[in-house]
């Protein structure tokens, strides 16, 4: 019960009774908490939140996102807060599972990136109705969600098209680019792909784009590796992938080809360790910084809140909607595009890595030569 609502209380049990019914009505039009979201126990830190990644191949999920929500949530809760995490590895069929599960064991809330949108709108309208609120992370699902937060997807489009016109120059008028975009089942792959394809439209011809299923690097290169052979390599002038796991793989197809990718700029997403080291040997030409700790942080403040039966309106002040939802409670994380001259005032200044950590004896010239040392 929030502040609004115990005043009401104190004022009179039939004032109280009318803003309660208020309140709950406009939760079930918001797609905020539900009406059994009051039964949870107030401020209560004994909380159990289940957290549901959609895979392990892009290696942010793993060594970031997982961490970072896990602590958030015990430091939300004194220590307290228990979490019950799970991995679909890319499967939808295996989250829905693991949704039921969670459901079953009757967890307070649960954090959910979706491996597929749309088939998963089901078992988040079971959570509801078990009382269990939703937040979609990363993503958004299709069903009754209770918060949301991501980045800007479309703006991460935009600002990766952006880098490799910029890039290209007067090459982009008259050569040709690769578009690897990632899961048609993933709805931010379409927003980046929404955010590049006019700005690359217009500056340059797309030769051969790809749908790259599962966002499996291995599809990627595969892919790539046949658009080398229909285009040619002398013909291509650069390559938009939409992260930096799938980047990586395009790149040793490029490599295999007897192309040069210091020459062949590649754009990416999620500055991984792999990604960022690339960026500085140069065989990649950029990525997209998103903040996860922030992402991660405001995902672990909603599922307390909401677990808690509390407003998320002072965190989620934002709206978006969904296929089936709308006004969802939601709170969007910047992006920053990420070069040679920016390393040091982002993922070094936001402690995502240590200098050790992309600085060895193996590309020392390379950290000396961008000021890392």
């Amino acid at each position: 019960m929030n502040a609004t609502m115990r005043r009401a209380a104190m004022a009179g049990s039939a004032t109280a009774m009318a803003v309660l019914l208020a309140a709950c009505g406009s939760a079930k039009q918001s797609g905020g908490s539900s009406d059994n979201d009051s039964k949870k126990k107030s401020d209560s830190d004994n909380i159990t939140v289940g957290l549901l990644l959609p895979e392990n191949k892009t290696a942010r999920y793993e060594s970031l996102d997982r961490p970072l929500i896990t602590q958030r949530i015990s430091d939300l809760t004194n220590g307290k807060g228990k979490v019950v995490y799970e991995n679909a590895q890319q499967d939808a069929t295996t989250q829905t599972q693991q949704m039921s599960t969670l459901i079953t064991r009757k967890v307070d809330v649960i954090i959910l990136d979706a491996v597929d949108s749309k088939s998963i709108a089901s078992s988040v309208q079971k959570a509801k109705d078990a009382g269990i609120p939703v937040v979609a992370y990363d993503r958004l699902a299709d069903g009754p969600i209770g918060a949301y937060t991501s980045f800007d997807n479309t703006e991460v489009g935009r600002v990766q098209a952006n880098a490799l016109v910029q890039k290209l120059g007067s090459k982009a008028k008259g050569g040709k680019i690769v578009m690897m975009n990632g899961a048609i089942t993933d709805p931010n792959a379409k927003q980046f792909k929404d955010g590049a394809m006019p700005i690359l439209k217009k500056a340059t011809t797309i030769a051969k784009q790809y749908d790259t299923q599962d966002w499996d690097p291995n599809n990627a290169n595969s892919n790539m590796a046949a658009a080398i052979q229909a285009v040619g390599a002398k013909n291509i002038v650069g390559v938009y992938s939409a992260n930096d796991d799938m980047g990586g793989a395009i790149i040793q197809a490029m490599k295999s080809a007897g192309m040069d990718p210091k020459a062949i700029p590649v754009t990416g997403q999620d500055a991984t360790l792999a990604g960022v080291k690339r960026i500085l040997d140069g065989t990649q030409f950029m990525s997209v910084y998103k903040s996860v700790p922030q992402e991660a942080s405001i995902a672990g403040q909603l599922a307390v809140a909401l677990a808690q039966g509390k407003s998320v309106d002072s965190i989620a002040s934002d709206k978006s909607n969904s296929n089936t939802a709308k006004d969802i409670p939601t709170k969007i994380v910047p992006v920053v595009s990420l070069t040679k001259s920016n390393i040091k005032d982002t993922v070094l200044k936001d402690k995502i890595y240590k200098l050790s950590d992309i600085c060895t004896t193996a590309n020392a010239a390379e950290c000396k030569a961008a000021g890392l040392e």
